[in-house]
């Protein structure tokens, strides 16, 4: 397990990994989308490509150099698919449950270009009875109208990229935004009264200390937020930082593992003095009875996840299944009238199985009888011997009646859920 950040993923978001999905799978999912619907949640992702600028640690499909006519054509393209999705017999008169407005950066579109994606949007897939609606912000592209108009539009939750409040360290990072656009957004965001608000951090982001960490969380607590998300930088193959060490032959100074297992570390032991809970490997929640995380529950527990736009992700009966990876194939396959899938896979039951088991255990416990009773398979039996090693070495505070991982293991549990990977999965991981 190395201790220096090296290039390559980390964060574990699946499973299987998506190296595994192939363009072979495509007429399954079409298949999926053409029978009866399964009787799991329906939620909602919508992929916003647009941005400022491009991070410099980012690895998503997202466009910085796009025009209005360009983000016009996107928008009219997520209705026009939203429609062919909700006639399809798999999706067609289903309650959405969730909807996430992802990206890129969602706030990157105007007020009015918003309103008119969500109309059509709900013209087709309404979501009224969803119990969550998270919209994810970039602080320098809100205004006060916008904000506003987010909460119109039925925005339950609020979540601001901020990352960190060292205008020098932003500006390094490649972030579009300075410290006091963060502080601007905010105070338009608490007057709207969204339902729940969310602000995002990254410890060991380039140029990061532990005083300017601790100056970020401290800030980031006066805030007030409903919940805050910590992730921790990894460094992913086809980000600015990776390319640039490569054309230099050099490496990325940024912090290694253990520092940053320990500013994190920090920062859960500063907000839990603050009154937050933890909810996860990346989550601290301030009311846990009051604000949950629909979309990151349901779909760790094998939601159904309708997607829409260009390279979003989705699953649908069982199959995984992701969108044209590259603008031009999009598009052309929603001006044909085509569902816009590349490449799927179908996971076998205990991959389902190991699917739930690892990205549950993000959250520090595991409900097994849950599990035991949606698959028959008890997963403590199922992987015994990667369990009686997490507890050996000290990554569980127990294994009965349901695993709960330390402190040390929530701080690491990308790095460990790589274990119960098998087969052909574990290849592709390694």
């Amino acid at each position: 397990m190395a201790e220096t950040t090296e290039p390559g993923g980390y964060f574990v978001a699946n499973y299987p990994p998506f190296s595994r999905w192939h363009a072979g799978a495509v007429p399954e999912v079409l298949a999926a989308f053409a029978a009866p619907p399964t009787d799991a949640a329906l939620g909602l992702y919508l992929h916003v490509p647009f941005c400022r600028k491009r991070c410099k640690f980012c690895y998503f499909r997202v466009y910085t150099d796009t025009s209005a006519a360009d983000v016009e054509r996107y928008s009219q393209a997520l209705a026009a698919e939203a429609a062919l999705v909700a006639a399809r017999p798999a999706v067609a008169g289903r309650t959405v449950r969730y909807v996430y407005f992802g990206g890129g950066t969602p706030s990157f579109l105007s007020a009015r270009q918003l309103d008119r994606l969500v109309t059509g949007l709900r013209g087709s897939l309404g979501w009224d009875a969803a119990e969550e609606v998270t919209f994810e912000c970039e602080p320098g592209t809100l205004s006060e109208p916008k904000v506003r108009a987010l909460r119109d539009l039925g925005m339950t939750r609020i979540s601001l990229g901020v990352e960190n409040f060292d205008d020098a360290i932003l500006e390094a990072n490649g972030r579009a935004h300075l410290s006091a656009e963060i502080l601007r957004a905010w105070e338009w965001i608490r007057a709207a009264g969204f339902p729940s608000t969310n602000v995002d951090l990254i410890a060991g982001m380039l140029g990061e200390t532990f005083d300017s960490w601790r100056t970020t969380v401290e800030r980031t607590l006066a805030l007030g937020a409903d919940s805050i998300t910590i992730y921790q930088l990894e460094l992913p193959l086809n980000t600015v930082f990776v390319h640039d060490a490569k054309a230099s032959g050099g490496a990325v100074p940024v912090a290694d593992w253990p520092t940053k297992r320990a500013w994190v570390d920090w920062a859960f032991d500063r907000a839990l003095e603050s009154g937050y809970s933890i909810s996860s490997a990346y989550t601290l929640v301030r009311d846990p009875a009051r604000v949950q995380f629909r979309y990151r529950d349901m779909l760790w527990e094998g939601s159904d996840l309708v997607a829409l736009g260009v390279a979003s992700f989705g699953h649908l009966s069982g199959l995984h299944y992701q969108n044209a990876p590259h603008w031009d194939d999009y598009l052309g396959a929603i001006d044909a009238g085509r569902l816009p899938v590349a490449r799927g896979l179908r996971p076998t039951p205990r991959e389902l199985l190991l699917r739930e088991t690892v990205l549950g255990l993000k959250r520090g416990t595991l409900d097994v009888d849950r599990l035991g009773r949606k698959y028959g398979v008890d997963p403590l039996a199922a992987w015994a011997p990667v369990w009686a090693g997490l507890e050996a070495e000290g990554y569980l505070d127990q294994l009965r009646p349901r695993p709960v991982l330390s402190r040390r293991g929530l701080l690491m549990v990308d790095a460990l859920l790589h274990r119960f990977f098998e087969g052909e999965s574990l290849a592709a991981a390694s």
